[in-house]
């Protein structure tokens, strides 16, 4: 069974952008998976945390891989690129959430799918919205959670 999931990329040390590309590069060859589009590069302030200014995207793919299996392997794309975790909010190397997973909803000590935090983040939700505008999450439409996010700072890309 394949499912379309959409990934949340992000990092603020060293090449950002160059890590955000190989990271997808990366993605793409995953077994069982395909990347179906990837939304523009954003420059984005971070959330909760100090450090220099993130780039953001998301990608949207196809997979079979169960949700578990893909956190493990995206998790060590993550630690190829150098990602530690020192304390929480700390400045990324490279950073890859599971935002969707097709319509399921699980949580547990590993994984919380939808993202738990993704309709409160512009850095998010512009690009999500950008690769599928139609998307609702139980929160609302992506536009009207984009209108709420309106203050933080981003910035579109050109990649």
């Amino acid at each position: 069974m394949t499912v379309t999931a959409y990934v949340g990329l992000g990092a603020n040390m060293g090449d950002a952008a160059g890590s955000l590309h190989a990271a997808i590069r990366q993605i793409a060859t995953l077994p069982h998976t395909s990347v179906a589009g990837t939304s523009s590069f954003y420059r984005s302030a971070p959330v909760q945390a100090n450090g220099p200014d993130y780039i953001n995207a998301v990608t949207k793919i196809i997979t079979s891989l169960p949700a578990r299996t893909l956190l493990h392997r995206l998790q060590h794309i993550e630690q190829l690129h150098g990602r530690t975790r020192p304390y929480p909010n700390a400045p990324r190397t490279l950073d890859l959430d599971i935002l969707l997973y097709g319509n399921e909803t699980m949580t547990d000590a590993e994984l919380t799918v939808p993202h738990p935090r993704m309709h409160e983040r512009a850095f998010v939700l512009l690009p999500l919205y950008e690769l599928d505008s139609e998307i609702v999450l139980a929160q609302g439409k992506l536009r009207d959670l984009i209108t709420q996010c309106s203050g933080q700072r981003i910035e579109r890309l050109t990649n």
